[in-house]
């Protein structure tokens, strides 16, 4: 079975980090991190928009 890019279970706002984190089979609290550090370079709120609009939902 192929692993799909979806949004995550473990929703704070749109599930982005918890979808990227099952996927990688990471912490989602260091995606939520790494999403915050490009945040304040100001492509990571850009980013996690785009993402939330594309990521179809489980």
């Amino acid at each position: 079975m192929q692993k799909r890019l979806t949004k995550g279970s473990e929703r704070m706002l749109a599930g982005v980090c918890s979808g990227i984190a099952e996927y990688f089979n990471v912490d989602p609290t260091l995606i939520r991190i790494l999403f915050v550090l490009f945040g304040l370079a100001g492509a990571g709120i850009l980013f996690y928009i785009i993402l939330a609009i594309i990521m179809p939902s489980k």
